[in-house]
């Protein structure tokens, strides 16, 4: 049997508005991660290493950063007419943006038309987890059904933010309940929910025909919300269970990982396991590599051995060109080009690239952005009224004017508890003190 023609379709286009101030200057995909790559990094990596290599990407929102990610670093040989490509939002449709996932399929048909696949995947890009999509679609082809949805067991809890499903015993989807405040519960699993990953694969004509409207009063704009419950209804869905995968090299702990990483509690919860000693994701495993852009930079260096000044990182992360001096990092995650000056203590805490730490700083389960400075003296986190995190300071970025810029955004009940995030482009103490004083009392709970 012919191999299937297959193009992929990535869904980038969010807003990410739970990761915020994270994705104040940059699209949800765009976010660094692991301390060498992006989200999207991750994705296009499973249909890398998957040999599916016609890919296109479709983005919207603040997606310069994540642009110049792919053009910098996707780039396959044209000569077998493979490539990544970026697809901003075209309006091709009429003057209007993508009205959900579904929608942004239908003003991009031209793709599809231009390829003629035999099958269309479609997946989302904020997610971190590795998987052989091809087994994926060889299950798809087998079953006949028109779209097959990748899924795996999450808590209850949990399962309240995902399209919940219910399959029977051959694998068809019976019922597809969109975030429901009520999820149905598995058969002899009470505690957890069959979730869908937001990754699908398609007949092309499937797909084709469902997300194109047949009258004004016919609009399937979203994929989760619209177009699965449509295909439950016709009964041509069916359900991958994503716990079978298997990838090269990985062992048992790792099958089915997949982490969400939409909120700052659960980015930071993603970076802190990969500081274990024996992680459930294996970055390292080179049977199936993450694929991303690394920049020419020397070694990170640790200098400094006296008693009271030794630079050291214990269970962590460094990546290239970070400097330690002097200080200890441990059970942390530094991207490229960090300094950490004399005197202080990096504890669970994910740094970005392009970050100085001044001298005697104490920061403890911290997310600092990039191009962050962080003045000398600065202790955050090791207050237990601290860890209690009601709000965020943002603001004071590069390139912004200076103390008007800053915002002090209530966070109270939004989930976000025990992470602080630092997104200070301070140049200097002194300038902290300057206007951050009047705020004082504002800000207590970070500082």
């Amino acid at each position: 049997m012919a191999e299937p023609k297959v193009l992929v379709i990535v869904l980038a286009g969010g807003e990410g508005k739970r990761m915020l101030p994270l994705t104040q200057d940059r699209a949800k995909p765009a976010v660094p991660f692991g301390g060498s790559y992006r989200i999207i990094d991750f994705a296009l990596s499973n249909f890398a290493n998957s040999q599916y290599l016609k890919i296109v990407v479709l983005t919207q929102y603040k997606s310069h950063s994540l642009d110049r990610h792919i053009s910098q670093t996707w780039r396959f040989s044209s000569l077998l007419g493979n490539y990544v490509t970026p697809v901003p939002a075209q309006m091709r449709r009429g003057p209007h943006w993508f009205a959900g996932s579904a929608d942004a399929i239908y003003q991009n048909l031209n793709l599809i038309g231009d390829e003629t696949p035999d099958v269309v995947c479609v997946f989302g890009a904020d997610h971190i987890y590795r998987m052989d999509v091809s087994q994926m679609v060889d299950q798809h082809l087998a079953s006949g059904a028109g779209v097959t949805v990748a899924a795996i067991p999450v808590g209850y809890e949990e399962a309240k933010s995902f399209g919940v499903i219910e399959a029977d015993d051959a694998g068809k989807i019976i019922a597809f309940h969109e975030k429901s405040p009520n999820p149905p519960t598995m058969a002899g699993d009470p505690a957890r929910c069959l979730a869908s990953m937001g990754n699908y694969v398609f007949n092309t004509k499937t797909l084709v025909d469902i997300v194109t409207p047949a009258g004004q009063d016919d609009a399937h704009t979203d994929l989760g919300g619209h177009i699965i419950p449509a295909l439950t209804a016709a009964g041509v869905a069916h359900v991958y269970d994503f716990s079978t995968n298997v990838v090269p090299g990985q062992d048992a702990r790792e099958k089915g990982y997949w982490r969400d990483v939409g909120t700052i509690d659960a980015y930071w919860d993603a970076h802190i396991d990969l500081t274990a000693t024996d992680p459930m994701l294996n970055l390292y495993d080179t049977h199936w590599p993450v694929w991303t852009y690394q920049p020419q930079l020397p070694p990170a260096k640790f200098v400094h051995n006296a008693d009271d000044r030794r630079g050291m990182a214990i269970e962590s992360l460094v990546s290239g060109g970070c400097i330690v001096s002097g200080s200890t990092v441990r059970e942390s995650v530094l991207f490229s080009n960090v300094l950490v000056r004399s005197y202080s203590v990096i504890e669970q805490a994910v740094v970005l690239p392009d970050v100085q730490i001044n001298r005697h700083c104490r920061l403890k389960k911290v997310v600092i952005d990039r191009r962050c400075t962080i003045p000398e003296g600065l202790v955050i986190g090791e207050d237990a009224d601290i860890v209690e995190l009601g709000q965020i300071v943002a603001g004071l970025r590069p390139g912004r004017a200076g103390p008007d810029d800053i915002t002090i955004a209530d966070l109270t009940g939004t989930g976000v508890q025990d992470t602080a995030i630092a997104t200070l482009g301070i140049a200097a103490a002194s300038e902290l003190a300057q206007f951050f004083d009047p705020f004082r009392a504002d800000i207590r709970s970070i500082f």
